[in-house]
């Protein structure tokens, strides 16, 4: 399939004026940069089932700057990453925060390597391990992830990677009522944002996690 580059330009400009999210002329480039590297890509690497580019701007990019206006930390990790998601996108977006992108797979972590080389992404960087094996130096502010099965698995794989005060921000489809009700203990649900994604027909939430401080 070709790669119809001026439909997808227009249909990005319509999405982002719905979605209401300031994209300047370069970072509309880089986005649209990254969707065609994911899509010529995807043909040898298998980094996504979406196989239609149009259908990757929706699924993909635009699902992933949808989140951009409700990070207010500066260091994040992206865990279970896959290609890049949404972790690339919302680094094109905030060139002022860092993105730790991780993943078990070394094609997606080839993958993304390469397109922080071409689109000059300084403030990504690729780890390839698996996310209970990895330590980092310091804690990250936040841990962002729209791979895990549930929250509680988040929270369990993912505490390590966060001080006291970091917070964890799940990507979730239909809102996660039973997962909620089932958080493991010194954890609570502080927001729960309900993300409209222009084309696509499908419920969409960032649900934040902090650890319970306790007072005393």
């Amino acid at each position: 399939m070709n790669f119809p580059m001026e439909k997808i330009a227009l249909d990005f400009d319509n999405a982002v004026q719905k979605l209401g999210v300031p994209v300047t002329a370069q970072q509309k480039q880089k986005l649209l940069d990254f969707l065609q590297l994911l899509h010529k890509w995807n043909k040898a690497y298998n980094l996504t089932s979406v196989r239609d580019p149009e259908q990757m701007l929706y699924v993909h990019i635009l699902d992933s700057i949808a989140v951009a206006p409700l990070l207010s930390k500066n260091t994040y990790i992206d865990v279970g990453t896959g290609p890049g998601l949404p972790g690339i996108p919302l680094a094109i977006m905030y060139p002022d925060k860092q993105f730790v992108l991780l993943d078990s797979l070394g094609k997606r972590i080839r993958f993304i390597k390469q397109v922080a080389y071409e689109l000059s992404l300084t403030n990504i960087e690729p780890v390839q391990s698996r996310v209970e094996d990895y330590q980092p130096e310091t804690a990250f502010d936040g841990v962002l992830s729209r791979a895990f099965a549930s929250i509680s698995d988040m929270l369990s794989w993912c505490q390590h990677l966060t001080d006291d005060k970091g917070v964890f921000l799940a990507l979730k489809g239909q809102y996660p009522e039973q997962e909620l009700a089932n958080l493991p203990d010194g954890f609570t649900m502080t927001s729960a944002d309900e993300l409209i994604v222009p084309g696509l027909d499908a419920d969409r939430y960032l649900i934040t996690v902090k650890r319970t401080q306790v007072e005393g």
